[in-house]
C-alpha cells in the first residue's frame, strides 16, 4: 500500500507536466495582493479591488474583436449553421459550465422564438439542436465536480465522439489555462472528425509553448485556429472562474450572437451590440458606481453574517438559475465547502448555498434551465478500463446519469435541509426593473427573505442570447461569493488557502501555496501536502497543512 511519501514522490517524478506556476493565471495579481486584509478592514474597498481586475479583460477583448481569428470564428459559426452542421463547445470546470451556458442561451432563444415569432423558427427547422456542449463529466459536473476527469485527454475524445461530432461541424475547445488535458483531447478529436477546431485559452501562447508540451502541440497545429485571451493573473490567484471565463463568455458569446444575426438577417430585432468592447466597458462602469458597490457590500454582509452564525443561504431565481448555479457550484472546490447534497442523502453535510427555481418542479426546472432534458454519462467499468482510467474509476464508476442529476432538487418542492440551520436566509434574485421571482412553496420557513436586484439595463443591453445579462450576473456573483469567503477568512492575501486538491493541477497549486506561505521548497511542501491528504478529515488540505507547519514554528 502506498504511503504519503510514496504518493508525493510519484507526483514529483511523474507529474511534472502539471507544474504550472509559471503561467500568469496561476500567479498573484498585484492589485489584490493584500485583499484579505483590505476586505476585513473596508469591505467596499475590497469589492472595488476585485472589480478593478475585471478591467484587465478589456484591452484583450478589444484586440481579439479586431483580429482575423475572431472573424474566422464568426464565419465558421455562420457557415456551419447555414449548412445544417453543428457547433459544439467543450470545456472543463468553469469552461465546461460556460459551454453549457452558451448551449442553453441558444436553446432559450429558439424556445422563445417558437412562442413569439413562429415564422422565424419554422424557417430553420431543428436549429435549436445545432449548438451543443460537452463538459468534462457531463451535465452532472454542473453541480458537483467530477474528480480526475479533466486530467485525461482520452475522456475528452470519447465525450466529444459521444456528442456526435462529424465533418463540417465547428468545435470550440475552451480552457482557461490553455493546458487542460480533457479539453485538448476534444480539440484533437474534433480535428480527426473533420470539424473546424478553435482553441480558446487565457495564457500567453509563447509561454505555453515553452513550458507545456501538450499545449504546444495544439498551438503549433496549423489546422487549429487559436484565440489567446490572456489578460494576466486572476483577482484570486488561480481562480480562473473569474476574469478568464468572463473574457471567454464575452468573446465567444458575441461571436455566436453575431452568427445568429447573419443567419436570420434580423439585426434590428435582435438588438446586437455594435461595439461589444465599448458596451462591456459601460457595464463595468455601472457595476463600479457607488450605489452598486454599496449594494454588493450589503449583500456580502448578509451572507457573511448567515454563514458565521452557522446558517445557510438559498437563492431563488428564474431565468438566472444556470448563472447562479455556476457560481454556487464553483465555491465548493474553490473554498473546500460542502458540495450540493442530493435528495435522499441525509448524512452528507448541507451545502452553505443552494438555489431554487420558484416557478417549476425539479424536472421542469432542469428542462427550462438547459433547454433540454439533462444528459449524463452512463459509463461502466469496462469502458473506463478501455479508456485507461485509474483503477479507482474502473472499480467504482461514478453515477453521472440523468437520474443522479435529478436528485438535486432545484425546483419549488419544500426542502427542510435549507431551513433547519439558523439563520435560514432566502435571497430572491431578479434583474433591475423586473419584479422578484415567485414565492417558494416553503418560503415561510425562512428566517429572512431579501430581494436583490441585479443591475442590468434591459432596454440598452437586451440581446438574442441574453449575453449581457449573463455577463452582469456572472460578474456580480463572482464578486459577492469571493468577497464573502475572503471576509470569512478563506483567503490569505489573494491566495485560496482552502482550495480543494481534487486534480493534478490543483495539487500543484496547493503545493506552491504551501511552499510560499511556509517558506520551504516545492518538494518539501509536496510531501507535507500528501501527509495531510492521507487524513480522512482533510477537508481543506492547504489550510490544514499550513496550520500544522506554522504551529511547529
Amino acid at each position: 500500500m502506498s504511503t504519503p511519501a510514496d504518493k508525493a514522490r510519484d507526483f514529483l517524478e511523474n507529474e511534472q507536466a502539471f507544474r504550472l506556476g509559471l503561467l500568469p493565471t496561476e500567479q498573484s495579481h498585484p492589485v489584490t495582493a493584500h485583499l484579505s486584509r483590505v476586505i476585513a478592514d473596508d469591505l467596499p474597498a475590497g469589492v472595488r479591488q476585485l472589480q478593478a481586475v475585471d478591467r484587465d479583460t478589456l484591452p484583450v477583448a478589444e484586440q481579439v474583436f479586431a483580429g482575423r481569428d475572431y472573424g474566422a470564428l464568426v464565419d465558421a459559426f455562420e457557415s456551419a449553421l447555414k449548412q445544417g452542421r453543428s457547433i459544439i463547445f467543450t470545456g472543463c470546470g468553469a469552461t465546461g459550465r460556460l459551454s453549457i451556458l452558451l448551449e442553453s442561451a441558444w436553446r432559450a432563444f429558439w424556445r422563445d422564438a417558437r412562442a413569439q415569432n413562429g415564422p422565424l423558427r419554422e424557417q430553420f427547422p431543428g436549429i435549436e439542436d445545432r449548438v451543443r456542449s460537452a463538459m468534462a463529466g457531463g451535465d452532472y459536473a454542473l453541480i458537483r465536480s467530477v474528480e480526475g476527469f479533466e486530467d485525461f485527454p482520452v475522456f475528452g475524445r470519447y465525450q466529444l465522439s459521444e456528442a456526435g461530432v462529424s465533418a463540417g461541424d465547428v468545435v470550440v475547445a475552451i480552457t482557461e489555462g490553455g493546458e487542460t488535458p480533457f479539453v485538448i483531447g476534444t480539440a484533437w478529436q474534433g480535428l480527426d472528425a473533420g470539424a473546424s477546431v478553435f482553441f480558446v485559452f487565457n495564457n500567453p501562447a509563447d509561454l505555453l509553448c515553452r513550458h507545456v508540451a501538450r499545449s504546444r502541440e495544439v498551438i503549433e497545429e496549423e489546422r487549429i485556429i487559436k484565440l489567446d485571451l490572456s489578460s494576466g493573473p486572476m483577482a484570486i490567484a488561480g481562480s480562473t472562474r473569474m476574469q478568464a471565463t468572463t473574457g471567454e463568455l464575452l468573446v465567444v458569446g458575441t461571436a455566436l450572437e453575431t452568427a445568429l444575426d447573419r443567419l436570420t438577417g434580423k439585426a434590428d430585432e435582435l438588438r446586437l451590440q455594435a461595439d461589444p468592447a465599448t458596451a462591456f466597458r459601460a457595464l463595468l462602469d455601472r457595476l463600479e458606481s457607488a450605489a452598486a458597490v454599496d449594494a454588493l457590500s450589503e449583500w456580502v454582509r448578509l451572507e457573511v453574517d448567515a454563514y458565521a452564525a452557522g446558517g445557510r443561504v438559498t437563492y431563488a431565481a428564474d431565468d438566472m438559475v444556470l448563472d447562479v448555479m455556476t457560481d454556487t457550484t464553483e465555491r465548493s472546490p474553490t473554498f473546500s465547502l460542502p458540495p450540493f447534497r442530493p435528495c435522499g442523502d441525509d448524512t452528507a453535510p448541507v451545502s452553505w448555498a443552494f438555489l431554487k427555481d420558484p416557478c417549476r418542479s425539479t424536472p421542469d426546472a432542469w428542462r427550462h434551465m438547459l433547454g433540454r432534458d439533462p444528459v449524463g454519462l452512463s459509463w461502466g467499468s469496462d469502458l473506463y478500463r478501455d479508456l485507461g482510467a485509474p483503477a479507482s474509476l474502473v472499480a467504482h464508476p461514478p453515477a453521472l446519469g440523468p437520474d443522479a442529476i435529478l436528485r438535486f432538487r432545484i425546483g419549488n418542492e419544500p426542502d427542510p435541509s435549507r431551513t433547519e440551520a439558523k439563520p435560514a436566509v432566502l435571497i430572491r434574485l431578479h434583474s433591475q426593473g423586473r419584479g422578484a421571482p415567485g414565492d417558494l412553496s416553503d418560503q415561510g420557513a425562512y428566517d429572512e427573505v431579501a430581494d436583490m436586484a441585479i443591475p442590468f439595463d434591459r432596454p440598452v443591453e437586451a440581446g438574442p442570447l441574453r449575453l449581457w445579462e449573463h455577463l452582469v450576473v456572472k460578474l456580480v456573483m463572482n464578486t459577492v461569493s469571493t468577497a464573502t469567503m475572503a471576509r470569512l477568512g478563506y483567503v490569505t492575501g489573494n491566495w485560496m488557502v482552502h482550495v480543494s486538491a481534487s486534480n493534478k493541477k490543483l495539487i500543484d497549486r496547493s503545493v506552491r501555496l504551501i511552499a510560499s506561505q511556509a517558506g520551504m521548497s516545492y518538494e518539501h511542501a509536496c510531501h507535507e501536502l500528501f501527509l495531510t491528504l492521507e487524513s480522512p478529515s482533510a477537508g481543506a488540505p492547504v489550510a490544514e497543512t499550513l496550520d500544522r507547519l506554522l504551529s511547529r514554528g
